[in-house]
């Protein structure tokens, strides 16, 4: 494996092989997140896409390496890395801090023109983009960012449980938010992609109207699906979801 490759390999990780001619898909992590979240997404998917999840640094076997802490260079480095992708056509699907990750991946692979740029965005337990919140978890303690894991509730509680494991996964976590809660950005910014938002009923970070304002973000269509539970209501929704991202990536590979 040559330099290049080494380094990609850090980035993109595919846990099962792809089928010829299948889609695309690219899954990007909420904050404090790993790959390895999506591994029942790619068993979802083994036989109908090419899934691949990022891998961002400073978490897991990357833990060494020193968290971005900045949305826009974080969204520029993997550009970089999904330009060297063979094209397919593709969707991106984004939890949370993912979601915003997706977006301005997309936004930039459009503005390259390049055919690596997703024909479908799927945004997840996320408020749009241009709107904002006042938030400072990152300036928290470590007990105030172990809290707001507890009410957002998609933590493993045998990590919260096990304080050396959680020690390990607080840096990330902490530089995760700090990118996110100094993001910005105006309702000037759009991708040509058609945005599906999907949101929990009962999210305590999102409301109904934060999850719609994802239409000023798209010049193509929109739509808003509401399912039940909170933040992580993917992982109660996983059927819902998996049904959801198969229309999608059918509708988007011709």
């Amino acid at each position: 494996m040559n330099s290049m490759d080494d380094d990609l390999a850090r980035w993109v990780r595919r846990y099962h092989p792809a089928p010829d001619n299948a889609p695309r898909l690219v899954c990007f992590p909420y904050a404090g997140g790993s790959a390895s979240f999506y591994l029942p997404m790619s068993t979802a998917f083994s036989s109908s896409a090419d899934v691949i999840a990022l891998q961002y640094p400073g978490r897991q076997d990357r833990r060494l390496e020193p968290c971005v802490t900045d949305i826009g260079e974080l969204a520029d480095r993997i550009t970089d890395r999904l330009l060297q992708l063979d094209e397919k056509p593709t969707v991106f699907f984004g939890h949370s801090m993912g979601a915003v990750l997706a977006f301005e991946t997309a936004w930039r692979l459009e503005q390259k023109g390049s055919g690596a740029a997703p024909r479908a965005l799927i945004t997840s337990g996320r408020r749009a983009p241009s709107t904002h919140r006042a938030e400072s978890v990152h300036r928290r303690d470590d007990d105030g960012i172990i809290a707001e894991l507890k009410i957002l509730d998609g933590t493993d509680q045998g990590v919260l449980g096990n304080e050396e494991i959680l020690r390990m996964a607080l840096p990330a976590i902490r530089g995760d938010y700090e990118a996110i809660e100094k993001y910005r950005c105006d309702g000037q910014r759009r991708v040509s992609c058609p945005i599906t938002a999907l949101t929990g009923d009962a999210d305590p970070r999102t409301t109904i109207d934060e999850a719609t304002a994802w239409e000023r973000h798209t010049d193509g269509s929109f739509r808003l699906e509401v399912l039940p539970g909170g933040h992580f209501f993917l992982t109660g929704q996983q059927a819902a979801v998996v049904s959801l991202i198969s229309r999608e990536l059918a509708q988007r590979r011709g």
